[in-house]
């Protein structure tokens, strides 16, 4: 058999905590159970056993760590075959300590003792299901109740908290798959992905919008409509606004975990007419020569 620590992936130095810990994963993912007609996780499952019955015995760690012993639990010599399948019938006919780990696992009684059967504890039940589900910008901004249909063809409905974002995750209690023999049903997991909105840009809590304004409204001040994520508003141009200047809309932007809001910043982006206007040109022209002003002069690095 190969090195134990390497069969369960953890260190020399690992502790009893963590080497337990490997083997739950390793024998949940390996169990025959589990993978039934699987030969070669079957084979898998008896070396993890082996190694962890080696392991989680002080005594005989401590052996293995001097090299008195081998891999498979003998004395250093000759060496013996199919240590593995040994030590899987061991582990199954005795109450060694791992008899528990399954029984966690797979949610029933002592191991192959035919007793009532108990459920997993909710870290180790194998029904989890995890799926991904698209929401839109307005609606993952604003939240609210959604009907979803599951991996398994239900369609149940679900409350979206507003501002949930990319990446994150919800969690459905006792939806997923019914466990195995009388285990409890695992969980769905949501991952949520986001969709891009034309208009709208997120940064935490604000929403950041680009707003075209003409050069009358710009120059001369307006009253225009501003799309939000709760729907129109007006909005004040100021007299003499830039490109580039942005208004700010409290409270209009996503809702914080304390019930607040975070606000919308209208970026104002000055648009010419397309195609130019004849008298607006002719009009610069004639007012440039008199009132040219210098808009470059701070890019002079001299």
């Amino acid at each position: 058999m190969r090195d134990p620590y390497a069969v369960l992936g953890v260190a020399r130095n690992a502790s009893e905590d963590e080497i337990k810990k490997a083997y739950r994963r390793l024998a949940k993912k390996l169990h025959p159970d589990v993978s039934q007609g699987n030969r070669a996780n079957e084979q898998k499952f008896q070396e993890v056993t082996a190694a962890y019955e080696l392991l989680s015995d002080p005594e005989k760690r401590a052996r293995f760590d001097r090299g008195e012993i081998d891999a498979s639990g003998a004395e250093r010599g000759p060496t013996f075959r199919h240590a593995g399948a040994r030590a899987y019938r061991r582990a199954a006919e005795s109450s060694f300590s791992f008899d528990d780990i399954i029984t966690e696992i797979l949610g029933r009684g002592r191991f192959g003792a035919g007793a009532p059967q108990s459920p997993p504890p909710e870290e180790e039940r194998l029904g989890d299901v995890t799926q991904t589900l698209r929401l839109g910008f307005t609606e993952a901004a604003l939240g609210g109740k959604r009907r979803i249909t599951l991996t398994d063809g239900r369609a149940i409905d679900i409350s979206i908290p507003a501002g949930i974002e990319s990446g994150q995750t919800l969690r459905l209690r006792g939806q997923g798959a019914r466990g195995l023999r009388g285990a409890a049903p695992g969980d769905v997991y949501l991952e949520i992905e986001v969709d891009a909105h034309p208009l709208f840009q997120r940064k935490d809590h604000d929403i950041h919008i680009e707003l075209p304004v003409t050069l009358p409204e710009a120059v001369l001040g307006a009253t225009v409509t501003v799309p939000t994520i709760h729907g129109n508003v007006a909005v004040k141009v100021p007299r003499g606004s830039n490109s580039g200047s942005a208004l700010r809309l409290k409270g209009k932007g996503i809702k914080t975990a304390d019930g607040k809001s975070g606000d919308q910043y209208v970026k104002l982006r000055v648009v010419l007419p397309d195609p130019p206007d004849p008298e607006l040109t002719a009009f610069l022209e004639r007012w440039g020569t008199k009132r040219g002003y210098d808009v470059r002069g701070k890019l002079d690095t001299e």
